[in-house]
């Protein structure tokens, strides 16, 4: 399964106390695909830097990029399909570049998508993806 995880999830899934570090294992131990633009990594970069230490943000960006289960992608085309947060549109973008299953996201502003018939992208909250994962 291919995913692209939304940045408020990733800050969820890291620390150990986390109900979700279940996620970040199963990622480290191969059970999905993680999708990213270099776009994203930077987003990631930037905002783990916020809610840990500048190593720790560091440490997981570059654990991403070198685990195998990791596709980069390169969109190629701007989909522009969120405007509450155009922000997000990244995401979308790269979902749709990847080919990916899913968005993984806990943020409202992609609920836009369920109205939308094309392209056609599924979004999951952190509930849905870790009972999928685990279950």
């Amino acid at each position: 399964m291919k995913i692209v995880l939304d940045t408020n999830c990733l800050v969820r899934i890291l620390p150990r106390q986390s109900p979700y570090r279940c996620l970040w294992d199963a990622f480290l131990d191969g059970y999905f695909e993680l999708c990213y633009s270099t776009e994203i990594l930077f987003e990631y970069e930037e905002i783990l830097s916020q809610f840990y230490f500048p190593k720790i943000a560091e440490f997981a960006v570059g654990t991403m990029v070198k685990a195998k289960n990791s596709k980069q992608t390169t969109p190629y085309f701007k989909w522009k399909l969120i405007f509450a947060d155009p922000d997000d549109n990244k995401f979308i973008d790269c979902a749709v570049s990847a080919g990916a299953d899913y968005i993984v996201t806990n943020d409202k502003h992609f609920n836009i998508l369920k109205s939308i018939p094309f392209p056609q992208i599924k979004v999951i909250d952190l509930d849905v993806f870790r009972d999928m994962i685990m279950y």
